[in-house]
């Protein structure tokens, strides 16, 4: 049988293993790509059904307006009030006149809310704002 002496030993845990390394970078990229998505929608709305593929918008020129089915307003995942919308809406429009309002209302909402919205995006003058809904297959 051969012995090991100690120098020999230390010589080996010089080594680095990359393998566990590459595994977690692998499970947080995983991770990452199945809650981004999951992310961008703060309420559980059901949108109705229609329409087609939007064209090419970019991401910084969107705000996104949601609407719950009891009345509940976000703005870029956070819960505000129909004023405080309109004054991030109006401020994001000064800094940026290609701003598109992308509006997500609950296909069960009575429609006054997602008309307050429509009709302060139109008062202040931001004109682009799509309606989301569900894509047809």
């Amino acid at each position: 049988m051969r012995r090991f002496s100690q120098r020999n030993a230390l010589v080996t845990l010089s080594d680095i293993n990359i393998t566990p390394l590459l595994d977690l970078a692998f499970v947080l990229l995983i991770i990452f790509v199945i809650t981004t998505p999951l992310l961008e929608q703060s309420l559980d709305v059901v949108l109705p059904k229609g329409g087609s593929a939007d064209k090419a918008v970019q991401k910084s020129d969107v705000k996104t307006v949601e609407v719950s089915s009891t009345g509940i307003y976000t703005l870029s995942t956070r819960r505000m009030l129909l004023p405080q919308i309109e004054a991030e809406l109006i401020r994001a429009f000064r800094a940026n006149p290609n701003l598109v309002v992308y509006i997500r209302a609950d296909q069960n909402s009575p429609t006054k809310y997602l008309y307050a919205v429509i009709d302060s995006c139109q008062r202040n003058g931001i004109t682009r704002f799509s309606l989301r809904t569900e894509p047809t297959r």
